[in-house]
């Protein structure tokens, strides 16, 4: 396709920082400071476990990652063994 010379884009000129329009500068400065401000509000909502609760939680994971692995572990033999014994 030929395009004219005229271009036909837009062309954005800063004021700020550079690369940066002052405008869109103090548009995320001020959208920063909303985000945290509800981020600060949401987290004071928040209910969080007890340490009776955490120990709890993180003794459950820790099992059935251990028991997942050993599962794991087991099937990976049984499957060596069978094809070892498919090979010869």
């Amino acid at each position: 396709m030929n395009r004219g010379a005229s271009g036909g884009g837009t062309t954005v000129k800063t004021t700020g920082s550079p690369g940066r329009p002052a405008a869109r500068t103090a548009d995320r400065n001020a959208n920063a400071q909303v985000f945290l401000r509800g981020l600060v509000s949401e987290m004071r909502r928040v209910t969080w476990p007890s340490r009776q609760e955490w120990v709890s939680a993180t003794v459950l994971t820790v099992g059935l990652v251990a028991s997942l692995s050993l599962y794991m572990y087991v099937v990976d033999e049984l499957l060596t063994l069978i094809l070892g014994f498919v090979r010869r």
